[in-house]
């Protein structure tokens, strides 16, 4: 897939990682086991659900860091999308974007990651972004964790477009299709793509029960 809305200086793409098939199966086995859980819920958006997945236990795991740095930067590369820096809304979107800049080391173009606070700094520049000397004109992905209606990848892409970056799109770990593409879409214009999807999780799960795999056995 040819770029779209690439940065100029970037010439080449993110390979595909030697072991995609496995991260993808890995993480997905982590997620299941970690953070996937059934009861009764209130999320973040105010809804009800049966369903809650609390991302942070998997991306904070060491194990889960390479697998979801290097299935971000392939999924970025599938879209398109070269940024010069990957972030998102604090506390979310952290070990998700070091994750990314960790493993594009190992790519011919590494990038950075940022950190969108929730309000200004009350010191020193008072600044939005944190991580980033300057802001303007650059190419970024914003990341998001778990996307429900999208109300933290809205806030994190408004705070960004204040600060004068250029976003080519947003992606989130779990998507829970629950309106998040739509609110993007229709708001900014920009596309919403995810690793997983939450039917996709809940299938998972119920195939490893089934065939009474212990859900993270090849973790």
């Amino acid at each position: 897939m040819a770029p779209q809305n690439a940065s100029a200086k970037i010439g080449d793409s993110y390979p595909m990682p030697p072991n995609a098939v496995d991260d993808s199966s890995i993480l997905k086995d982590i997620l299941c086991r970690q953070s996937v859980r059934r009861g009764d819920f209130t999320l973040a958006s105010g809804e009800k659900s049966s369903v809650y997945v609390d991302s942070k236990l998997t991306s904070f795991r060491a194990e889960a860091m390479p697998p979801i740095g290097r299935l971000f930067l392939h999924r970025m590369a599938d879209c398109g999308w070269f940024p010069e820096a990957v972030g998102g809304l604090t506390l979310g979107a952290d070990p998700i974007a070091f994750s990314i800049a960790r493993e594009s080391l190992e790519t011919s173009h590494p990038i950075k990651a940022f950190v969108v606070r929730k309000d200004p700094k009350v010191h020193g520049m008072g600044r939005v972004i944190a991580g980033l000397e300057q802001t303007h004109d650059l190419p970024v992905v914003i990341i998001d964790d778990v996307c429900t209606k999208g109300g933290s990848t809205a806030q994190a892409i408004q705070s960004a477009k204040e600060a004068g970056m250029r976003i080519l799109g947003a992606i989130c770990l779990v998507d829970r299709c629950q309106g998040a593409t739509e609110l993007l879409r229709d708001k900014f214009g920009l596309r919403l793509e995810s690793i997983f999807t939450l039917p996709e999780l809940l299938a998972h799960l119920d195939t490893l029960k089934a065939s009474a795999d212990p859900i993270g056995a090849r973790v």
